[in-house]
């Protein structure tokens, strides 16, 4: 079982910008938890996320933790190059399943990004980098509503076919329920049925967990998860935090599945999240403790 934690990045995004110092020792402390993989950054034009605009020292100043594997997410080519230069080899490229949302978050179709994607990889994998694919609105946009999974998985078919090295389908505002997860999943699955997937999951609407348990069911492995449930979405209306990771970890670890994290380490450092963006997290978690042990 596979958590990638997404708090630096995902999560940080969406809140006032955090002094770079907090962003760091949030980055250094998760790195100790036990998880293997940690979103740490993303490479984007200030203007665009000004939360960000500090990704070069927050990269250059964190600890990086032997077993961990850092990735970056980077919008263009430009980002690409500053990712390499820091010397990231896993890189996560976007693109929104529906046209309206590509447009709000990149000012482009989605046409247009799968071409821009995969001159990316050419170029990121002639410099030794792997290239995960993130496809956004993959279980419904806020803008156009649902969207088939036939299209999410023409989506695949074209980014696997120009080299990408992993998926992963995000529920950009927490439109996904089971159903509809099954229905991406099954559907990617008969075609690519050994290609790496991961899912991200959104809990606007209280269905994460659920999701995240769906999924375990069709043999999915590999989840995306933010420390306390900081995140949301920048360019979709009503986007809430991500799943929180110690929701996973603690619902993981009752199911008897082994995570490699530290849930009391975790709890600590959820806690950490909140004094630094200075407002309660969502997580139940973390407000409620673990089932066990009992009050007294």
């Amino acid at each position: 079982m596979s958590i990638r934690e997404v708090g630096p990045r995902d999560g940080l995004q969406n809140e006032a910008p955090v002094p770079t110092e907090a962003k760091v020792r949030l980055l250094d402390a998760l790195s100790r938890t036990g998880v293997g993989r940690i979103e740490a950054v993303s490479f984007v034009h200030p203007k665009a996320i000004p939360q960000m605009a500090d990704a070069d020292e927050v990269w250059k100043s964190a600890t990086k933790e032997d077993g961990v594997r850092y990735s970056a997410l980077i919008p263009n080519s430009r980002g690409a190059q500053r990712a390499l230069d820091a010397g990231f080899t896993e890189i996560e490229v976007v693109v929104s399943a529906s046209d309206t949302h590509n447009r709000r978050n990149l000012n482009r179709s989605t046409a247009d990004s799968l071409d821009d994607i995969a001159v990316l990889i050419d170029s990121l994998h002639a410099a030794g980098a792997r290239v995960e694919v993130i496809i956004a609105t993959s279980f419904g946009c806020p803008y156009e509503g649902d969207v088939e999974p036939a299209r999410v998985a023409a989506i695949v078919d074209r980014v696997v076919a120009d080299g990408a090295d992993r998926i992963a389908f995000g529920d950009t505002t927490g439109m996904a329920t089971p159903p509809r997860v099954a229905a991406v999943v099954s559907r990617v699955r008969e075609k690519h049925p050994d290609l790496p997937m991961l899912l991200h999951f959104h809990n606007t609407r209280g269905t994460a967990l659920a999701n995240v348990y769906t999924a375990l069911q069709l043999g999915v492995t590999e989840f995306d998860a933010s420390v306390g449930g900081l995140g949301g979405c920048p360019y979709a209306p009503g986007a809430s935090g991500n799943v929180a990771t110690e929701e996973v970890v603690h619902m993981l670890h009752d199911m008897g599945i082994d995570t490699g994290i530290d849930l009391s380490a975790l709890l600590d450092v959820a806690r950490m999240a909140q004094e630094i963006v200075g407002r309660e997290l969502p997580s139940g978690v973390l407000r409620a403790g673990p089932r066990l042990p009992l009050a007294r």
